[in-house]
């Protein structure tokens, strides 16, 4: 059987790093592994169209990933599939993965999308794969129309699927559980993606393009539940690979695949600190320690004694990020976070002791903010003085707690899902006291007081990378922090000037 495997064009406001999908690649090799001729499209960087790309593989099976801003791309994508091959197309992602009908049936809604898997997709999509090959072995002619007959309903029994059937009636199977063994994963499935087109994860290494970056998963799951987190919608339930499997796959990742940085995705990779302290010791034993590492999510400031980050950094780690939120103590309090400042102060002088690069990250504009708590935010940001410090304001997305507070005692700013894009200054709600113009003024604030300091600048200017990033940097710089009604007055200035 052909499964082909989409990641639809995703446009963000700002120039960001490039990286193969690591869901698509999983399921790639789930796919793989079962049999299947498996091909990815993924349109951020390829340069054949969508059509010519179906015409020429002719897929027998569609997966097609979405996040939330991402999710009406999907279907149009879905919709170009649909006009050239009436084949069965699967939505999965974070979006869909809401616990409620309200986002995978909105999506099921959609003419052109025929089921959608609800989180962990490996289990669901070999399942729908199996369904799929036995039909095809007895139809001479093939037709998603055919596949979704209600008389025959295939997919009754698919654990962690939402589908149609053929007369348009809407079904939600019981969730699939999580996968208890997650060594029983095959590794991602890089060689179906281009790898030279991507650009490195974050800017980990010195070099902006042409680096050979790759993630890996050591765990899955979070048993925190921050009120603002996405991560709410995803298994409660942590699990980790064990440090064999994990070494074995990064081995692959640096001695055959080439890796130049790579990026450790998981959710709380230290929820276990001896699992790390084990893994340290066989990526320096294994002497797979010389190729620089990142935790892309970063890691819980609470589990971060100086020791193991000691351990990571011989172990090759070179940057980390934590997430701080809030500078003030009561809101720490009101999201849930379970962390207090003093520990999160003692988490990055362990980090800088250790060697390792930082990366805070705060959020402007939770519930019940006021100027004086996001103004604290600002200053707390200022006296840990990681390597960046990275705003957002907040977003309330759907299944997390501030989206139902929101939707109570609130007002949404956005029209529709594509609303939720980051990094375009932009408030998305607004609460109380807590209006649009106020947290848009403190987002711009917090950059301009961060980096702006002449501390800053003259620790950024002797990094070797400076000039090289200084043209990219500098076009974010100006569409975070100019307020567009002064960007629009800029403008007008300038082509007066010109004329």
């Amino acid at each position: 059987m052909r499964v082909a495997l989409i990641n639809p064009k995703f446009r963000l406001p700002i120039d960001t790093r490039t990286s193969p999908h690591l869901a698509l690649a999983y399921l790639g090799a789930v796919s793989e592994r079962r049999g299947d001729t498996v091909r990815v499209y993924d349109a951020d960087v390829e340069d054949q169209s969508l059509t010519d790309f179906l015409h020429e593989f002719k897929p027998h099976l569609a997966g097609i990933t979405t996040n939330t801003p991402q999710v009406k791309q999907s279907w149009r994508t879905a919709a170009a599939i649909k006009q050239e091959m009436d084949i069965p197309i699967v939505l999965g992602g974070p979006h869909v993965s809401v616990v409620s009908e309200e986002l995978d049936f909105e999506s099921i809604r959609q003419p052109q999308v025929d089921m959608v898997v609800r989180g962990e997709g490996e289990g669901p999509w070999l399942a729908i794969s199996n369904i799929v090959d036995s039909y095809l072995r007895d139809q001479p002619e093939f037709t998603a129309q055919g596949l979704m007959d209600p008389a025959l309903d295939l997919f009754r029994d698919t654990l962690g699927v939402s589908y149609k059937t053929a007369d348009g009636q809407l079904h939600r199977n019981a969730d699939a559980p999580v996968i208890a063994d997650l060594d029983s994963l095959p590794w991602p499935a890089y060689h179906l993606f281009k790898m030279g087109r991507y650009t490195n994860l974050q800017p980990a290494t010195d070099a902006i393009d042409g680096s050979r970056s790759f993630s890996i998963m050591t765990s899955r799951g979070c048993p925190y539940r921050c009120t603002f987190c996405s991560q709410s919608i995803m298994p409660i339930k942590w699990r980790a690979r064990s440090p064999e499997n994990v070494i074995e796959e990064w081995r692959h990742l640096v001695r055959d695949l080439g890796a130049l940085e790579i990026g450790v995705l998981d959710d709380s990779a230290n929820i276990r600190r001896n699992r790390l302290h084990e893994l340290s010791d066989a990526l320096i034993a294994n002497k797979l320690n010389h190729v620089p590492w990142i935790f892309v999510n970063g890691i819980r400031a609470n589990l971060a004694d100086y020791d193991l980050l000691l351990k990571l950094k011989q172990a090759g780690l070179k940057r980390t990020a934590f997430g701080v939120e809030t500078g003030d103590e009561q809101m720490i309090i009101k999201i849930d976070k379970h962390v207090d400042h003093d520990t999160i102060r003692q988490a990055f002088k362990n980090a800088k002791a250790a060697g390792i690069e930082t990366i805070g990250f705060f959020i402007i504009g939770l519930p019940g903010d006021t100027r004086e708590t996001m103004q604290k935010t600002i200053d707390f940001a200022i006296e840990l003085d990681p390597m960046i410090a990275n705003f957002s304001m907040m977003t309330p997305y759907p299944g997390t707690i501030v989206y139902e507070q929101v939707k109570k005692s609130g007002r949404f700013l956005m029209q529709d899902w594509e609303d939720y894009v980051f990094f375009d200054a932009k408030a998305r709600y607004e609460m109380g006291d807590l209006t649009a113009e106020l947290m848009e003024e403190m987002y711009r604030k917090a950059y301009r007081q961060f980096y702006w300091r002449p501390k800053y600048i003259a620790r950024a200017m002797r990094r070797k990378d400076f000039w090289l990033k200084f043209g990219r940097n500098l076009r974010i710089a100006y569409r975070t922090v100019v307020p567009r009604k002064e960007k629009t007055e800029l403008r007008q200035a300038m082509e007066s000037s010109l004329q």
